[in-house]
C-alpha cells in the first residue's frame, strides 16, 4: 500500500480520537472548555492532514468517498468554528443549548459515518 495512504489512515485514527474526546466532554459537561476547543482544533488539523495524505496517496481528488469525507470535514470545521464563536459570545463554561449539543453530535456522527465508509473501502481492496 502507498506510504501516503498508510500515513493518512494512521492520522485519521488520531483525528477520530481527538474529535470523540471533544464531543464526549462537551456532551457530558454541557459546556465548552479549553479541552473541548483544543481537541476540536487538533482533530481539524489531523483530519486536514489525513485528507491531503489520502488524496496524494490515491491520486483521486474526487470520488464518492471523497465527497462524503469532504462534507464531513466541513461539518466538523463548522462545529469547531461555532464552538469558538459560542465561547466568544457567552464565555468559557457557559451552559450550552440542547440544540448546540445536538448539532455537534450530528456533525460528529456524520464524520464517523465517513470514517466507517473509508475503513470499509480499505477492507474491500
Amino acid at each position: 500500500m502507498n506510504p501516503f495512504l498508510i500515513s493518512g489512515i494512521c492520522i485519521v485514527n488520531l483525528a477520530l480520537i481527538s474529535y470523540a474526546t471533544a464531543i464526549v466532554i462537551q456532551s457530558r459537561k454541557k459546556f465548552i472548555n479549553r479541552n473541548v476547543l483544543t481537541f476540536l482544533t487538533i482533530g481539524i488539523i489531523l483530519d486536514l492532514t489525513a485528507t491531503v495524505c489520502m488524496i496524494i496517496g490515491s491520486g483521486k481528488v474526487v470520488s464518492l468517498h471523497g465527497i462524503i469525507g469532504y462534507s464531513s470535514l466541513a461539518g466538523m470545521l463548522t462545529d469547531t468554528i461555532l464552538s469558538y464563536l459560542n465561547v466568544r459570545r457567552h464565555r468559557m463554561k457557559a451552559v450550552l443549548s440542547q440544540k448546540f449539543i445536538r448539532w455537534s453530535q450530528i456533525a460528529f456522527s456524520y464524520w464517523v459515518l465517513a470514517y466507517i465508509t473509508g475503513a470499509f473501502l480499505v477492507i474491500l481492496r
